[in-house]
């Protein structure tokens, strides 16, 4: 896939700095004492070079297995699925699985690196202490569109109701991130318990339901690059590949809002390679490793000595990086997103509404 201005110019520096780096001490390959680490994680998400450095200076096969939502991932696990070591969360998922007792308690002195992550991105509300989780990538959930196709320059999440949107948008598929949209619109809180507000918000998903194309959580993109798609709810890295193809499809937060997230590593309850697990979680917190995630996807990266290295070894590819609004969100924009938290038993609510609403 061709890449934008932010990605063309950090690819072809990074693999440059990452091949000629001088070699890190290993901190705790050394201790490694399992052959093999079992990945669950998003699909697209975790660079195949990061993988095969790991495996190079610790002996350790990695086996990786995807999903395309938290709530696919949750399900798995609750029913039974066992031998995973790392999986990636997000925020209000991590809460829902401490609760549940289905994560390992991490021991960050085994995982050195963990100094590198921006103190902003530590001790999170929904990990205190960093007790089961270390930072991956976070970003933003908000409207792509692309300016070539559409009549008029949307700024608000009600203007995708409008007809000339008809059969022409992509959404995530995902059970919080398009009910949360309705939601916002009518004035609700975007994580309310409240089954009154959220039978109106499916009510009003249901009347979307002829604008809608397909739901798509992970190459939302590609439909608006062949203008299958006009606009959509996606993730920001999604809409800097988007623009990587064509510099015409614009990332906005509407005004009623819209998402913030944070992804994290952790170990599953029971993870059978304990000792890998840590290990991957320190490898891939090593600057010259954290780049090559945000060079083949564009997320926001929350490893503050990743970007200093890439602000050092290469200030042009760290301007790219800093100067675009899908990794390097504005003030503005982000006083405007909000995460989703852990709504408790309201969740089979929302399970109800995104079957009721599939189903329509």
């Amino acid at each position: 896939m061709k890449m934008n201005r932010i990605v063309s110019a950090l690819v072809p520096a990074i693999l440059l700095l990452a091949a000629c780096a001088p070699a890190a001490a290993p901190e705790a390959p050394a201790s490694v004492a399992s052959t093999e680490l079992n990945l669950y994680a998003w699909s697209e998400y975790v660079p195949q070079q990061l993988l095969d450095d790991f495996t190079e200076q610790t002996g350790v096969k990695v086996n990786y297995d995807t999903y395309s939502s938290n709530e696919e991932m949750l399900a798995k696990l609750q029913a039974g699925a066992s031998g995973y070591d790392v999986v990636i969360p997000s925020d209000y998922m991590v809460a829902v699985m401490g609760k549940l007792d289905l994560l390992e308690p991490i021991d960050l002195a085994q995982i050195p690196n963990f100094a590198n992550v921006d103190n902003q991105f530590k001790n999170q509300y929904y990990d205190p202490g960093n007790k089961y989780t270390v930072p991956y990538m976070w970003g933003t959930t908000a409207l792509a569109y692309s300016k070539t196709n559409v009549p008029f320059e949307p700024k608000n999440w009600a203007d995708l109701w409008d007809p000339a949107f008809e059969n022409k948008l992509v959404m995530l598929d995902d059970s919080r991130e398009v009910p949360a949209i309705a939601l916002e619109i009518l004035g609700f809180d975007k994580n309310t318990t409240n089954a009154d507000e959220i039978e109106q918000a499916k009510a009003k998903l249901i009347e979307l339901k002829p604008n809608i194309l397909l739901f798509n959580s992970d190459d939302p993109e590609t439909a608006l690059i062949t203008g299958e798609a006009v606009a959509g709810l996606v993730y920001n890295g999604n809409a800097a590949l988007g623009y990587a193809e064509d510099p015409e499809i614009a990332y906005i937060c509407p005004t009623e809002g819209c998402g913030l997230w944070f992804d994290n590593l952790a170990v599953p309850k029971g993870a059978p390679h304990l000792d890998a697990a840590l290990a991957f979680m320190n490898h891939v917190l090593k600057p010259e490793e954290s780049v090559l995630i945000t060079a083949e996807f564009p997320y926001s990266n929350p490893n503050k000595a990743a970007l200093e290295y890439l602000k050092t070894s290469d200030p042009e590819a760290y301007a790219a990086y800093m100067g675009y609004s899908a990794t390097n969100p504005s003030a503005e924009f982000l006083s405007n997103a909000h995460p989703l938290m852990d709504v408790g038993d309201a969740t089979t609510l929302y399970d109800q509404l995104w079957t009721d609403f599939k189903g329509e």
